[in-house]
């Protein structure tokens, strides 16, 4: 496998203040209901006491994807210089099996499109050389992207606090939680 580019997510400081979802609903002109990237409230425990952590997530730009395997018009696409998946919306006929395909729920279905769609990483933000919006909008900067194989160098890992890991892949990297 060549480069595969993921986002890195630091949830020991995640306050949960969802303006990564917002810069994406923003950007990215999004309808009522449809969510490209959400924000999670995970009730945990620390010390013996409960506390709320966050979890923000959109596409995971699997290394297998469950939407590109099901698609029966051939609409989405791994690219191979970055491992980004992207949909050719104009080939969606709306079926919504992607929809359903996807354990991260990352694929979402317009009702008033009648088509499926979803994160593309902000493809034109980083053909620019620019972040993609979520990012953007992290005020305490606990959401990049990165090549996935350089955040586990740095010591990332594939796991966190209510984020489960599926046979898909994903390219999704955490901070270790702490002690």
């Amino acid at each position: 496998m060549g480069k595969q580019l993921g986002f890195y997510y630091n949830q020991n400081y995640c306050i949960g203040c969802q303006a990564c979802e917002t810069a994406c609903k923003n950007k990215n002109k999004l309808d009522v209901g449809v969510r490209w990237r959400k924000v999670d409230t995970i009730e945990t425990t620390a010390n013996g006491r409960p506390v709320e952590k966050f979890l923000t997530h959109a596409c995971m730009h699997c290394e297998k994807p469950a939407c590109a395997e099901v698609c029966p018009v051939n609409a989405y696409t791994k690219r191979a210089e970055d491992g980004i998946v992207i949909q050719d919306h104009d080939k969606c006929v709306g079926c919504g099996y992607c929809v359903y395909a996807c354990p991260y729920q990352a694929v979402q279905y317009n009702k008033r499109e009648g088509k499926a769609s979803k994160c593309d990483m902000c493809l034109d933000y980083q053909k620019q050389g620019e972040p993609p919006a979520c990012v953007r909008g992290c005020p305490l900067q606990v959401l990049k992207v990165s090549d996935v194989s350089d955040m586990e160098k740095s010591g990332a890992v594939k796991e966190c606090i209510g984020f489960p890991v599926f046979e898909t892949h994903p390219s999704m990297r955490f901070t270790p939680p702490k002690k």
